[in-house]
This record gives structure tokens, sequence and C-alpha cells, in this order.
């Protein structure tokens, strides 16, 4: 059974607006030509020619959408504030919605599918979820006994060793596919926004105030990398040619030329 709990939430749909494309817009995937963008109100947007043109599509929610997975270029999954859970199959066309639960007042920050039925979801005060139904039901499981700390991001490695980026400084890894999990310990105590793994298997971790760190050795030891920027750091990128990219608030941009060993900051002029 999907998971939801009355409300009016549950029964209104997104705003068809033509300014959707100049809303806040969160998160963004990429499935073969298939672009899918999330963000505010409920607002979700596709195109199938790489971001020429822009779709505003239906969807079941007004709630802020704050993460997307798109497991191809029809299957995937969103969610976001009131612990919604969407699922589109008609490549970002039509949402169904699986999960609502405003009452919980927690919301879901990110998600990852592992393939059609296995998936996570992540959230505020500690919340994961799992699901091993396509996101038709969801099971909770605790990380961290003694925190209940906002999990930000979950991020899979090629080595299929998982990642979950926290506040406070907490970094967890799962080995056996998000059973259990073991605390890391980077030197920096603020919140963490991602974890990009890179293809020497080695990773970036970034978050508030700049902050960027490189460990390689799966997150045993960290050491800071120069940024030149105090700006919060969001999200990260390695593109097909090997340029690893690094975004944040302000217009920040970081540049790694040489696999995230050092890294130059470009500022956007426009923020």
């Amino acid at each position: 059974m999907a998971q939801t709990t009355s409300g009016q939430n549950q029964n209104q749909y997104a705003v068809i607006a033509p300014l959707a494309v100049k809303s806040l817009l969160l998160d963004i995937a990429q499935s073969e030509d298939l672009l899918v963008v999330v963000g505010e109100r409920g607002h979700i947007l596709w195109s199938d020619d790489r971001g020429v043109s822009w779709v505003q599509a239906r969807v079941p929610t007004r709630n802020t959408l704050t993460a997307i997975h798109l497991h191809d270029s029809q299957l995937g999954w969103a969610v976001g504030h009131d612990g919604v859970i969407l699922r589109t199959q008609d490549g970002g066309r039509n949402w169904t919605l699986l999960r609502n639960a405003p009452l919980d007042e927690t919301p879901l920050l990110d998600i990852w599918f592992r393939d059609a039925d296995e998936g996570y979801a992540v959230g505020a005060y500690g919340l994961l979820l799992r699901s091993h139904d396509g996101g038709e039901s969801w099971t909770q499981q605790q990380v961290n006994a003694e925190d209940d700390f906002h999990l930000n991001q979950f991020t899979v490695a090629a080595d299929n060793r998982i990642y979950l980026a926290a506040e406070a400084g907490l970094v967890y890894r799962s080995m056996d596919g998000g059973n259990t999990w073991q605390s890391l310990n980077p030197p920096y105590q603020g919140s963490f926004f991602g974890i990009l793994p890179l293809h020497d298997n080695s990773l970036l971790l970034f978050g508030l105030r700049g902050h960027l760190l490189l460990s390689s050795d799966e997150g045993v030891n960290w050491r800071y990398l120069e940024t030149a920027t105090h700006a919060l750091l969001l999200g990260g990128l390695v593109l097909s040619d090997g340029v690893v990219l690094i975004v944040g608030m302000d217009g920040a941009v970081l540049i790694s030329r040489d696999n995230g060993k050092n890294f130059q900051f470009h500022p956007q002029a426009d923020r």
C-alpha cells in the first residue's frame, strides 16, 4: 500500500504556470536525451531535446520538491516536503503520488533507486526510508540511534558503497547495501550537502562555508582543499572529459582538471 496521510495537499495538483521554468528549481536528472527538473510548488518540467525547450508536467502535489532520480528514460521518482514521494512511468510527463505524510513534518531531501524495485529516500531528522516494490510501500530504517540530524544526500560509489552526507559534520558509509551504517569522522563539524565519487575511487565532500574535503581511502581520512570561497557548496558533477565541477550559492563554481586534487574558483558574475 502507498503510504499517504489524508489532507488537502493530497488532492491538489501543481498549477500549470507559464513562468514555472523561471521558478526555484532544486534538482535535475538525465537519462539519454531526457532531462527532468523539480522545484518549488510541485513544479516538474521535462525536456526531450537536451534542455532547449521545457514542458511542465502534471503533478499531484504543490509541495516543494527537493530531489529526483531517473532509473531510465521512462521510470523515475521525486521527493519533497511533507514526506512526499512521486513516481513517473512515462518519462516525467505524468506523476503518481506514492507517499504524503504532512503530519510527520519531515521533508525528504534525496532519493535513489538501485533498480526498478529497491530504493531509498532520506531526509530531515535522520529519516531513512527503504522500498522493495518500486515505491509502493516504504519502511523506516535507523542510521544512527544516537542522533537525528538531517540526512542531506544519498550517494552510491562505483564499488557499490553507499554514503550519506549529513548535518553536524556527520558522514555515514554502508558496505552491505544499506543494511548497516558506519559513522565516518571528517575534520569539520558543519553541515555537508554532498559527496561526489571520482574515477579513482576517491571522494569529494562539500558543504557549509566553502568547505571541500578529499578522501582517497573510502572516507577514513580527509584533507582540506583550497576553494577561495566561503559560499555554501551544494552540488557536484564529473563531466565526460573528466573535469570535476562543484557549485554553490552566490554563483560559486569550482573546477578541477586533475581529478579533484586541486580546484580553481570561477565565480559567476550574475550569481
